[in-house]
């Protein structure tokens, strides 16, 4: 006796609507990315020089620190 499986006429490649939300979903969390790190740079400017010097950064590190900069800066001076 012969079987035939369903799967034998369906296409292997994803279909176009998976790639359209896969691509919609990236770009949601890089818009959400972007909003969070945009509120980092907006709290850290926020707080006064000594606040800072705490954290360990200075007002012109801010934005390199929140986008992930700052560890490359300080492994070439280690």
């Amino acid at each position: 006796m012969t079987t035939i499986s369903q799967t034998a006429g369906r296409s292997l490649r994803p279909s176009s609507s998976s790639g359209f939300f896969a691509t919609l979903a990236g770009a949601a969390y890089a818009l959400f990315d972007r909003l969070q790190r945009r509120t980092a740079v907006k709290t850290l400017n926020e707080l006064d020089d000594r606040a800072l010097r705490d954290i360990g950064i200075t007002r012109s590190q801010i934005e390199d620190a929140v986008y992930g900069q700052f560890k490359a800066e300080l492994t070439r001076y280690l």
